[in-house]
Formats: structure tokens, C-alpha cells, sequence
């Protein structure tokens, strides 16, 4: 039998083993060893850029989603769900870490993570796990090239040949064969519980569509219709209306500012298809899991790190609160042991980390903002929690700008610094698009107050520096 030598031997794990003559006596030892172990495999499947709106099973009939449509069938969907910060690399650190952006080193796409900071992988090794990394990473690097084990996962490299900035359409089903050789091959030369994260790339090739100048497009009648919240808001804040003009950071918005209603139809056609492509590669996957005989035994996760504007509010690209850029998709499946539906509680990425200790008998690292999602998972009730908080640090040349949001259960709270007007107060139950602020609006002064409590709370337990710039309340 040959092997290859693995980063995990260091961390306690036995090596990888390469194909030879007694593999189907390693599997069937290997079986034998983890048959006492009633711990959940736990696979992890997101997206870049995919709002909580962009699938079939959320009424979104210019999408065709049929495999992440099947794993809502069989789990668990929450529809509010939040990212803990609108763009890449903050949510991804915040994803891994279960600790909110500003305590995690990455404000920024390029921030590295830092290293002493626990993470879902380094969590569940230490409860016996094998963890495991395929596709984007962001951390900061888009996708890593070498076999390398670092923040407690074994990260599997993008091939050498592909090119750093490789599309969706390239790296995605490279990104799901190698998670389909880990599921149907590898997965079963371990002895013990596995993690694997599969990180996709698109609908994020959304940005690069939203820099072609001069497209022509035939059949523009068929394309997706204007959302009813297209228009924008011309008293929004100060800090938004700067974010439109950024050239430097998240620069694809300032790109749409002479589209007609056509081209924005366009963008949105184009959406609609990236991330119909890459349901594909999500079906991929889940075949694979099957086919390896884990679907029954293992905890599967799908979300993506934060959403996309869809032309609500003239916006394209991420880097807003609106919802749109911070609803994310979140389903989780795990049959014959959750109650299937979907569920209102308010949920975070910043919750997968405790949902995925408590799952796994892990310990979880102490002072997480986050909580597991078990209780709303198996139909006990809904979670019980006032609020759930996104960051937005906006530029990377003006690091005054940032903004907060405060999610409850029945409106949206956002404060922005620098700037006047700095606040927005959404009914998400009257107003579900954000068209109407209320923040000035003396009828809703005592819900403007009761959000800025929250806010205030949730800068003294997590030790957030934001300055809201709002009134004393």
C-alpha cells in the first residue's frame, strides 16, 4: 500500500493513503473503528455572492436551483439569515472563527486572518476530527497552490496551471471534483469523523459582467424584471451615497451609474445564470456524498459568504446593509434527525461554529457572540435572541467609513459614520424592499431608541469600536 506523507500527521492524524492493494481493507477497518462513534460527518457547501433570494425554493423562478431546492427539502432553511459582513474575505474569517469582523484581523479583502485565533477546524481536530479545505479560501489569498495546513485545516490546492483570478465557470467544477475524490475515495481511509469546507466561487463572476462595457444582448424581453425597490433612495446616507462613487474598493458599482433599465435587466440575467451554473457543481457534491455512502451520517451546511444588490436600490455588487447584499441563503440538512421546513429565527454566520461544536461534541471556543442553531434545527422553538449585527467597513482609502446593522425580529436598524444623515430604520414586516426610512419619523422614535440599545450592547460585549455617530439615547 502506498502513502503519502500529510501536514496532519503533525496535528495527529494518520496519513492520506494513495491508492494500493489493501484499500478496501483499510475502509472496512476504518469502518469497523468509527461504527462506535455516532458523531456526524459534517460537510460545509457555499457559494460567493449568492443572496438569500437566488433559489427556486425561495420563489425566485428566474433561477434554477434544483439540488440546493433538494437539500431544503430535506432540512432546514432559514430565511433570515445574515452575513456577518457584506464582502468576502471579513465574512469568510468571521465564518471560520465564529468571532465578529473587527476581532478577527480581516476588516478588509486582503487582511490576513489571524493566527491565534481558534477556528471550526481547529475546534473539531481537537474532538478527534479530520478537517479538510477544497476551493476558495480568501484568507487572504483567492485560492491556495500548494498542499498546506494552516488555522486547523488540511487545505487541498487549486491546480498550478489554473490562473489566479480563474472565473467561477473554471474553478467551481475543479472545486467539486476534488470534493467528489475526498467523498467517494479518501473520506473512507478515515478512522474517525471527517470536516470537509467546499468553497465555490460563484455567482461572483457578477463583478466582472458588471465592468464589460458595450454588451449587446438579443432577447432582452425575456430577462428578468426591475425589482419593485429598483429606485434609490436620494436622502440614503452620506456613507452610501461615497460607497456609489469608491473607484478603488468594491469599485463595480460606480461602473452602473450611466446603465439604462435594459443593461441593469441585463446584470440581472447574467446573475440569474452564474449562480444557476453553479448549482451545478453544489449537485456535484451532494452526488458524491451519496455515492460515498455519508448522506445518512453526515451534517451538511449550505450558505454563501453574503449576498449581491440585484439592482435593488440601483445597487450592484456588495458592500451595503440592504438586504439583498446581507441576507444569505442558509440550509441545513441532516436526515432523520432535524424537523424539515423553514425557519424565521434570526441566524448568523457567526452561528455555524457553535451549531457545528454542538453537533460534533466539540468545545467551542468561550465568548462567542454566535449560538447554536440546534433548538431551532430540531423544532424545539425558535432561537432565543434579541438581535443579530452585520459590519461594513466600506473603504480601504477612507477607513473613517464604516457602518452597522442591527436585524430583529421585526425591523432593520443601520448606523453609518461618517455623514448626515448617518441612520435608517426599516418596517420589514410593512416594508420588506427598505424604501421607506423611518429614522426620522417621530411615530417610530421609540423603536430608533430600543435599536440603538442593541447596538450599544453588542459594541460592549464584543469590544467594537464602530462610533455610531448617533444621538445619546
Amino acid at each position: 500500500m502506498t502513502t503519502r506523507s500529510s501536514p496532519e500527521t503533525a496535528g495527529g492524524d494518520p496519513d492520506i493513503t494513495l491508492p494500493g492493494a489493501n484499500d478496501d481493507a483499510l475502509r472496512a477497518a476504518c469502518r469497523r473503528q468509527r461504527s462506535g462513534d455516532p458523531r456526524p460527518n459534517v460537510l460545509l457547501i457555499f457559494t460567493d455572492q449568492q443572496t438569500a433570494s437566488a433559489m427556486s425554493c425561495a420563489g425566485n423562478r428566474w433561477v434554477n436551483t434544483p439540488h440546493m431546492d433538494a437539500l431544503a427539502r430535506d432540512g432546514v432553511r432559514f430565511i433570515s439569515a445574515y452575513c456577518p459582513a457584506p464582502v468576502c474575505g471579513p465574512s469568510r474569517g468571521a465564518l471560520v472563527t465564529g468571532q465578529p469582523p473587527h476581532a478577527t484581523g480581516v476588516i478588509y479583502n486582503g487582511d490576513p486572518l489571524r493566527e491565534d485565533l481558534p477556528t471550526i477546524g481547529s475546534a473539531l481536530r481537537k474532538a478527534g476530527y479530520y478537517t479538510a479545505w477544497t476551493g476558495k479560501w480568501h484568507l487572504p489569498e483567492s485560492f491556495l497552490r500548494e498542499s498546506k495546513d494552516t488555522h486547523g485545516f488540511h487545505h487541498r490546492p487549486l491546480a498550478k496551471d489554473v490562473p489566479w483570478a480563474a472565473l467561477g465557470d473554471q474553478t467551481d467544477f475543479l472545486t467539486a471534483m476534488d470534493a467528489e475524490f475526498f467523498l467517494r475515495w479518501e473520506a473512507g481511509k478515515q478512522p474517525k469523523p471527517w470536516f470537509l469546507g467546499v468553497s465555490l466561487h460563484n455567482p461572483h463572476d457578477i463583478c466582472y459582467h458588471v465592468m464589460e462595457k458595450g454588451l449587446e444582448y438579443a432577447n432582452k424581453d425575456t430577462f428578468p424584471p426591475l425589482p419593485p425597490n429598483f429606485e434609490g433612495d436620494p436622502d440614503e446616507p452620506e456613507a452610501l451615497k461615497l460607497r456609489r462613487q469608491n473607484k478603488t474598493y468594491g469599485h463595480e458599482l460606480a461602473e452602473t451609474k450611466d446603465w439604462d433599465r435594459s443593461r441593469w435587466r441585463a446584470y440581472l440575467h447574467t446573475y440569474s445564470h452564474l449562480t444557476t451554473q453553479v448549482d451545478r457543481a453544489v449537485g456535484q457534491v451532494l452526488k458524491a456524498l451519496d455515492a460515498g455512502g455519508w448522506k445518512d451520517n453526515t451534517l451538511v451546511i449550505f450558505t454563501s459568504d453574503h449576498g449581491e444588490g440585484c439592482a435593488a436600490h440601483r445597487w450592484a455588487s456588495k458592500l451595503s446593509l440592504y438586504e439583498e447584499s446581507a441576507n444569505v441563503p442558509l440550509v441545513i440538512s441532516y436526515p432523520g434527525h432535524l424537523r424539515a421546513g423553514t425557519s424565521e429565527s434570526l441566524a448568523s454566520l457567526l452561528d455555524l461554529l457553535p451549531t457545528i461544536c454542538d453537533f460534533a461534541s466539540a468545545s467551542a471556543p468561550a465568548g462567542l457572540p454566535g449560538g447554536s442553531l440546534r433548538p431551532a434545527l430540531e423544532g424545539s422553538g425558535p432561537i432565543d435572541r434579541e438581535f443579530v449585527v452585520c459590519e461594513l467597513a466600506a473603504d480601504k482609502q477612507r477607513l473613517e467609513i464604516h457602518g452597522r446593522m442591527v436585524r430583529s425580529a421585526g425591523f432593520k436598524y443601520c448606523a453609518f459614520t461618517p455623514g448626515d444623515p448617518s441612520e435608517q430604520l426599516f418596517d420589514m414586516a410593512a416594508d420588506p424592499g427598505e424604501t421607506r426610512n423611518l429614522a426620522a419619523d417621530p411615530s417610530h422614535r421609540q423603536t430608533l431608541q430600543e435599536h440603538r440599545r442593541m447596538l450599544d450592547e453588542w459594541r460592549r460585549k464584543t469590544g467594537d469600536p464602530f462610533p455610531t455617530g448617533a444621538p445619546a439615547a
